[in-house]
């Protein structure tokens, strides 16, 4: 079931990736929204498995395109100084789903409570029900002026701009006149051909795609190698009961909850090179610790645990500064394609880790080979964080146009 999940984030990430870039952000970050959580409603309604594979399908495809659609629209709508931290704390507020989950999974699924055949039908219905109040807030959340800009539609790119403006000034904002010498003019485009994206991203700008195919393709890994096996390390190596796990992955999704809220303004300010290096690598740092005590033997599951929190608390930053970096490092007009791109290629990589860490894990008899899984984890976080370091852009406090320009910038003479 959850290949069939990964392959719909992915199928959703790419469709719905264009149709931002083509039909408008607000459009699309609601729409997806919508499908995801009535898919996830009606998966909670399956006759049969069949059914319910159909239907995790759509809620992937529903979550893949909304990982473009929204990080596309808090980076055109938000401030350049307060991006980063906006951006980050966004995706990290993921686990903040994830640690509710975990705690109404310990509710639902309780046979004490609800019936084998009830509970889990239930715990889908969850999310549609907390989701209307997301829709809500989400109908108040303009489009992008800089999309409306650039296809044509200038009048009502300059009202969504002149309400915001009003906005600020009613809550006592201030707001800094811009120097005419930074505007740009450009043109309206159509649909970007797919042979001008692989040119942008292989030709123009090369080590941006390095960059983003390494943050992305190195985060999943590590994610999804102990995220999709933690439960099979706490009931092989430490013999924790499986009903009793969720009590330990609760704290896990908390800590990666607090990490983005409490250092995700340290990218705006220290910057964002600097950060990802330490997030990136205090992460793998942890993980590698996590190794040789692991190897020795002297972990307990909660101590196991807490060493997973630790690691996550900065991995979580990383992560999310990933999508941070590939949404703002990109052309305006290909802007949520681009995500699209790196997310599937984070994806495939992920998917791969839970198969090659479920096979070291085995039946928990030898250590080794799990030991020797977490070096390489540890490892791969750390490049990721060494090649954002060298090859990346140092994007904090600066406007999208001053660090990439638009493709439907018009030059003197044009």
């Amino acid at each position: 079931m959850g290949t069939v999940y990964l392959v719909g984030q992915i199928a959703g990430a790419l469709i719905f990736g264009r149709l931002s870039d083509k039909l408008g952000r607000r459009k699309l970050f609601i729409l997806t929204l919508v499908i995801y959580l009535l898919a996830s409603g009606i998966a909670g309604l399956s006759p049969n498995y069949a059914f319910l594979a159909v239907f995790r399908f759509f809620a992937g495809m529903g979550i893949g395109g909304e990982y473009a659609a929204i990080n596309s629209a808090i980076d055109e709508l938000i401030p350049s100084k307060y991006r980063g931290r906006v951006d980050i704390a966004i995706n990290g507020t993921y686990w903040g789903g994830a640690a509710l989950g975990s705690a109404a999974n310990l509710f639902f699924l309780n046979d004490e409570i609800f019936a084998e055949n009830v509970g889990w039908r239930l715990g889908f219905f969850l999310g549609p029900i907390l989701g209307l109040a997301i829709i809500y807030l989400r109908r108040h959340i303009p489009e992008s002026p800089r999309w409306l800009m650039t296809h044509g539609r200038e009048e009502e790119a300059e009202r969504t701009v002149d309400e915001i403006e009003r906005r600020v000034q009613n809550e006592g904002g201030v707001l800094e006149p811009v120097d005419d010498a930074k505007a740009i003019t450009v043109k309206a485009t159509e649909s970007i051909p797919f042979r001008t994206i692989a040119r942008v991203l292989i030709r123009q700008y090369p080590k941006r795609t390095l960059v983003g195919a390494t943050m992305m393709v190195t985060q999943s890994f590590l994610y999804n190698a102990i995220f999709f096996t933690y439960a099979l390390v706490l009931e092989n190596f430490y013999d924790v009961e499986q009903s009793a796990v969720s009590y330990f992955f609760f704290p896990f999704a908390i800590g990666n909850l607090i990490g983005p809220l409490v250092l995700g303004h340290l990218f705006d300010v220290w910057g964002r090179r600097k950060m990802i290096f330490l997030t990136y690598g205090v992460s793998g740092a942890v993980l590698a610790l996590s190794a040789v005590l692991f190897s020795m033997d002297v972990l307990t599951a909660t101590t196991q645990t807490i060493l997973w929190c630790v690691s996550s608390f900065f991995a979580s930053a990383g992560a999310s500064s990933a999508y941070l970096t590939v949404s703002e490092i990109f052309p305006l007009e290909l802007r949520s394609q681009a995500i699209s791109y790196f997310f599937t290629l984070g994806q495939i990589a992920g998917a791969i880790a839970p198969t090659l860490y479920g096979v070291l894990i085995g039946d928990g008899s030898d250590r080794g080979p799990l030991t020797i899984g977490y070096f390489v984890g540890a490892a791969v976080m750390i490049i990721g964080g060494v090649v954002a370091l060298v090859f990346g852009v140092d994007a904090e406090r600066r406007s999208l146009e001053s660090i990439t320009e638009p493709l439907s910038t018009v030059r003197d003479g044009d």
